[in-house]
């Protein structure tokens, strides 16, 4: 496909929460989007007829299927995603795995799977999403941004492997921001307690405690996390930062 000047993010983990408010964000801002989901196929078909119908972007919305945890899914994306669009300006890698673990016990935060997986997906998806986009994004000087979390920053979440992961993503960050320059920007960001499907097993005294202790006693919005990913797309003079979005949860 001859490549359109229309520019194109890849958003995975899109078709819900935070990647489906990223989704609606930038096609409001001209962008058509590649929509990547794991399993709910029809989830991530509404979202782009949803997009589409809004007359969002530049049309030509589409979803992909890929495992985040499969390097041959992953490389099957991005070259499915770049055939159908003709270009990728922006990679959204917004995929994220946790196992909720009793968060005091260290037994429960040493199951060889859970960090198995956690690395995978937490880490090594990331690094293997920029190595397969990094030759379309040369092309368009474009920017690839990722999705952490406070856990990774203040030491603790959903388990230890959780957090674990997240703070070697955010290292990992800053080392692939020095690889790929001088054409392609790195970053990330790092949301607080999001009211999303991610959020449905913390109790609701859990989640007022969290708002509570938040220095602007609110929940962050998914449409605010969105806006910082615009901004980091966006800009031309920001890689290797992590922008934290918890409304003061860990000042």
């Amino acid at each position: 496909m001859a490549s359109s000047p229309t520019p194109v993010v890849l958003i995975t983990a899109g078709s819900a929460g935070l990647g489906a408010a990223t989704a609606r964000l930038f096609a409001q801002h001209g962008y058509r989007v590649v929509v990547n989901y794991i399993t709910n196929a029809q989830r991530a078909e509404i979202l782009c007829a949803e997009i589409l119908c809004a007359e969002l972007g530049g049309g030509g919305h589409v979803a992909i299927q890929a495992d985040l945890g499969s390097q041959n899914d992953v490389e099957r994306l991005v070259h499915e995603a770049h055939a159908q669009m003709g270009r990728l300006d922006v990679v959204f890698s917004n995929g994220g795995w946790t196992r909720f673990s009793v968060t005091t016990s260290l037994d429960d935060n040493a199951v060889d799977a859970d960090w198995d997986r956690a690395f995978a997906i937490n880490v090594k998806s990331h690094i293997l999403l920029l190595q397969a986009a990094r030759l379309h994004l040369d092309k368009t000087e474009g920017a690839f941004v990722t999705t952490s979390s406070i856990a990774g920053v203040q030491g603790m979440g959903s388990s230890l492997a959780y957090s674990a992961t997240k703070a070697a993503q955010l290292h990992m960050i800053r080392g692939l921001a020095t690889m790929v320059a001088p054409k392609i920007r790195v970053n990330s960001v790092s949301p607080g307690l999001l009211q999303t499907e991610w959020a449905e097993r913390f109790s609701k005294e859990q989640k007022e405690a969290h708002r509570q202790k938040a220095k602007l006693k609110r929940f962050v919005a998914v449409e605010d996390v969105a806006a910082q990913v615009l901004s980091l797309a966006t800009s031309k003079s920001m890689t290797g930062a992590n922008i934290i979005v918890d409304a003061g949860y860990t000042l």
